[in-house]
């Protein structure tokens, strides 16, 4: 019988993350680029986007640069302000 591997989700994705083209695909699925690539598409700036949801721009940027999680509330209401829903999905790998 093989021994029970101790690997942590964190040390399994920090490993994973060595490579270029899963960090580029995990960096795509990030909330914070998501909010990024949809308020610069319809070309508001990250205060523009702060006043429509009723924060402030240092925590737009917070978000964008991944130094913050949304919480999901939040991400429902800047979904709405820019036209796009929030899906959460938890599939098998």
């Amino acid at each position: 019988m093989s021994p029970i591997s101790k690997t942590t989700f964190k040390d399994w994705q920090k490993e994973q993350l060595k490579d270029p083209e899963f960090a580029a695909i995990a960096r795509e699925l990030e909330p914070g680029y998501q909010i990024a690539r949809l308020r610069i598409a319809q070309g508001l700036t990250q205060a523009q986007l702060a006043e429509m949801v009723g924060t402030h721009q240092p925590s737009i940027a917070r978000i964008e640069s991944g130094k913050s999680l949304p919480s999901l509330l939040f991400l429902e209401r800047v979904a709405s302000v820019l036209n796009a829903r929030v899906e959460v999905r938890i599939l098998p790998m």
